[in-house]
C-alpha cells in the first residue's frame, strides 16, 4: 500500500478517548469521526450524487455482493470503476459482502468460503476471499474490506471460536489476494461477545498489519449494552495509528457511544431507510411525518437544521408528499436525515476539538430524549390516577 495512497493522522483525543482524526485517500480527505451513508447498489435510495454532496458527505459506501450480483464488477471496470459508474467522485467504501451472504437462508460454509443461491435464477454461486478481493479491486473503492464470518447473535463460544478461525485465514488470503496499491484493505474483527476471541483476533489482525480495522458483529440485534461491552474491551487494543471503523451501527445513541470509545468511522442504512417510511430524526427526537398532527403544521422538520428540505418546506408539505404517494416525499425525507448524521458527526469533530465531547453528549441526549420521558411521565401519571 503506497504512502501516498492512503493515510491516517490522529490530531487529538479528548479526555474521555474520542479521537479527533483525518484518512487521506486518493479521491479526497475524510475527517473523522465521520458517519458513512450507504449506496448499497451505487445509488443512494431516492437521492441523487448532487443532493448527496449538498448534505456534506464525505464519503459514501457501497457493497461488493451487490454489485457483483447487479451489474457485475466487470462491467464496473468497463465502465472506468464505481467512482465514475455512479459519478461519484469522493472517497469510496465497499464491504465484502460477508453480513449480506450470512444473512442469506440456505448457505453453506466451510473453509473455503460461502455457497448460496443466486437471488434471480437460484443457481449455485460461492463466495471466497479471493472472489471478494477480485471484486472488490474491479470496483476500484478507496477503502475495501476482507470476507469475514458474521455470526449471528446469540451464538456459541464454540461457533464463534470456529467462526473466527475461518474469518482469520481469510483474511490473509483476502491480503494476499489484494493487488491494488491505491486501495486500503481493512481487516474485520470478529468473536462475538467474547472477549478472549476479540482479543485473538484483534492480535492476528495486527500481526497482518492492515491500514485499518474494523469491529464486525455489532449490528446483528445485540443491543446497545453488549456493544458498549465489545466497545470497551475491544478499542484499546487496536492501534493508536489506524483508524477503526464499526460496522453496520446508525442511531444518534450508537454513534455517540462508539466515538466515546474511540471509534473514527460507523456506516448505516438507517437515515434513508427510516426517511422512505417517514420517519425523520430531529434534535428533539425522531416524529413520524405521516402522522395526523403535521397535516397543518407549518415549522421545517428541525428548526436547527440547515438542510435543503428544512430551509425550503414545511411539515405540512412532507405530510402532504406521503399522503398523496408522491416519491418527492422520500428524496426530501433522505437529504434531511443523511444531513442530520453529517451534522451530527460534524458538531461532535468540534467537541473533541475543543475537549468537551462528553458535555456534548449530555445535552445532546438530554435534548434528543426529551419527548421520550415525557411520554414515559405521562403514562406513570394515568397509571397512578386509575
Amino acid at each position: 500500500m503506497s504512502k501516498q495512497s492512503f493515510q491516517f493522522q490522529l490530531l487529538g483525543t479528548d479526555k474521555c478517548g474520542a479521537r479527533l482524526g483525518k484518512i487521506t485517500t486518493p479521491h479526497g480527505n475524510i475527517e473523522t469521526p465521520i458517519f458513512m451513508p450507504v449506496g448499497t447498489a451505487a445509488a443512494m435510495k431516492a437521492m441523487t450524487m448532487e443532493q448527496l454532496k449538498s448534505t456534506g458527505a464525505q464519503i459514501v459506501l457501497s457493497n461488493a455482493y451487490h454489485l457483483n450480483i447487479q451489474p457485475g464488477s466487470e462491467l464496473v471496470a468497463r465502465y472506468g470503476g464505481l467512482h465514475k459508474f455512479m459519478a461519484w467522485n469522493g472517497p469510496i467504501l465497499t464491504d465484502s459482502g460477508g453480513f449480506q451472504v450470512f444473512s442469506l437462508p440456505g448457505r453453506k460454509v466451510d473453509d473455503q468460503g460461502v455457497t448460496f443461491r443466486h437471488t434471480k435464477n437460484s443457481k449455485p454461486v460461492q463466495l471466497t476471499p479471493e472472489v471478494s478481493i477480485q471484486v472488490q479491486n474491479e470496483l476500484g473503492a478507496d477503502i475495501i474490506m476482507a470476507f469475514d464470518e458474521c455470526v449471528e447473535y446469540p451464538t456459541t463460544y464454540q461457533y464463534a471460536k470456529e467462526a473466527l478461525a475461518r474469518t482469520m485465514q481469510w483474511a490473509k488470503r483476502c491480503k494476499s489476494a489484494h493487488k491494488r496499491s491505491d486501495q486500503a484493505l481493512f481487516g474485520i474483527s470478529q468473536g462475538a461477545l467474547f472477549d478472549d476471541l476479540r482479543a485473538e483476533g484483534i492480535k492476528g489482525l495486527i500481526d497482518l498489519d492492515f491500514p485499518g480495522y474494523a469491529l464486525g458483529g455489532l449490528s446483528v440485534g445485540e443491543g446497545i449494552d453488549n456493544m458498549k461491552k465489545v466497545l470497551d474491551f475491544s478499542a484499546p487494543l487496536l492501534p493508536d495509528n489506524k483508524p477503526r471503523y464499526v460496522m453496520g451501527i446508525g442511531l444518534p445513541e450508537d454513534i455517540l457511544e462508539a466515538v466515546e470509545r474511540g471509534i473514527d468511522m460507523m456506516d448505516c442504512v438507517i437515515p434513508t431507510k427510516y426517511a422512505r417510511s417517514g420517519a425523520l430524526f430531529t434534535s428533539v427526537g425522531k416524529i413520524r411525518i405521516t402522522n395526523r398532527e403535521f397535516r397543518n403544521d407549518k415549522f421545517p422538520v428541525d428548526t436547527s437544521c440547515d438542510c435543503y428540505t428544512c430551509n425550503n418546506f414545511t411539515r405540512a408539505y412532507l405530510n402532504h408528499l406521503f399522503t398523496a404517494n408522491e416519491i418527492l416525499g422520500a428524496t426530501l425525507t433522505s437529504i434531511h436525515n443523511v444531513q442530520f448524521f453529517l451534522n451530527l458527526t460534524k458538531r461532535i469533530r468540534k467537541s473533541i476539538k475543543n475537549n468537551q465531547f462528553q458535555t456534548f453528549k449530555k445535552d445532546f441526549l438530554e435534548l434528543y430524549h426529551r419527548k421520550d420521558r415525557k411520554k414515559t411521565k405521562g403514562k406513570s401519571k394515568k397509571k397512578q390516577n386509575g
